[in-house]
């Protein structure tokens, strides 16, 4: 009988932890998209990204709402740091809302 109950809550567990794994990655830009059609601001890093929910499959970010001040704020920093060449560190929000492919930015440290 108590495996029986122990088992939803292993599950449960296991269902948390992965609804809320996200990425990090720490490098430098290595470039900025823009598109104009809708405003969609995209970026690489060099180094290897960890952690990413399988919704993002290829190895970019996205600013979430580049519309945000947040957004723009984060759009500063990638610039910045682009153009310096200085390394950056990224966090991702374990989501895929602004592209299905591609992990929201949640937090940029320069």
């Amino acid at each position: 009988m108590r495996k029986l109950i122990y088992i939803p809550l292993l599950l449960c567990a296991l269902f948390t932890a992965s609804a809320w794994a996200a990425g990090t990655q720490t490098g430098q830009v290595t470039k900025i998209q823009i598109r104009a059609s809708d405003g969609l601001v995209w970026f690489n890093m060099n180094g290897t990204a960890a952690g990413h929910p399988p919704c993002a499959f290829y190895n970019y970010w996205m600013i979430k709402d580049e519309n945000s001040n947040a957004g723009k704020q984060q759009l500063t920093q990638l610039l910045a740091a682009r153009s310096s060449g200085q390394a950056i560190t990224v966090t991702g929000g374990g989501t895929c809302t602004r592209w299905p492919n591609g992990e929201d930015v949640v937090e940029i440290d320069y």
